[in-house]
């Protein structure tokens, strides 16, 4: 499978330009860089966790990436940094909610085992649903690669840097999540026929889901 294409360049200053400024001591351009990844933020978050967390997520992101910005060496993959600190975020968030137990493997469990029922994310199809549901029953490390390579459209080295380990072993994980995909939607399927479309489709499913988590007429 190949990834679809990385979202356009933006208008105006690039990420690398916005990051240079606020530097500089540029608190407007702070203000637009994080203006320009409110959306993707909260699409990272939105299918792992439940509404009242995220943006208590979103804003410790925000204020980690303030804190540690000088030490990004390449202005131009702002975008990874910021997805790397959110992947933290959501560790220690997982952390947080499993404290009493011992520490939690996001290889093994899922949202949906970590925080049962408290994502309610509206589909507009059926398709849509299953893969939502399936994502969040997979382990928190395959729904997180997948979702990075789907929505975000980052190719392995990307992937690798958000997540701290080797591109090897993202692709093998890749692999691991998509046939961990396939079995949650075998499983959770109301229908052959809308499991068969979204296999069928995988792609373009995805990256309608990933369009409409937060869509343009959603309100912030």
């Amino acid at each position: 499978m190949t990834s679809p294409p990385p979202p356009p360049a933006p208008d105006g200053p690039t990420d690398a330009e916005l990051l240079e400024a606020w530097r500089a001591g540029d608190a407007t351009a702070g203000e637009q860089l994080f203006a320009r990844h409110y959306r993707l933020l909260k699409r990272y978050f939105r299918n792992k966790v439940g509404a009242q967390h995220i943006a208590d997520l979103m804003q410790e992101t925000f204020v980690a990436s303030v804190a540690s910005r000088e030490r990004v060496t390449d202005a131009s993959r702002f975008r990874a940094y910021l997805l790397r600190i959110a992947y933290h975020a959501l560790c220690r968030h997982f952390g947080r909610l499993s404290r009493h137990t011992p520490a939690v493997d996001l290889d093994e469990v899922s949202v949906e085992q970590l925080e049962p029922g408290a994502v309610s994310v509206i589909a507009r199809t059926q398709e849509q649903r299953l893969l939502l549901e399936a994502l969040r029953a997979i382990p928190v490390n395959y729904q997180v690669v997948l979702e990075l390579h789907y929505w975000e459209g980052l190719k392995t080295d990307r992937i690798a840097e958000v997540l701290g380990v080797p591109p090897a072993t993202v692709r093998s994980r890749l692999q691991r999540a998509r046939d961990a995909l396939q079995a949650a939607m075998d499983s959770l399927a109301r229908s052959r026929e809308v499991l068969e479309s979204t296999l069928t489709r995988l792609e373009d499913w995805a990256a309608r889901c990933g369009q409409e988590l937060v869509g343009p007429g959603e309100a912030d």
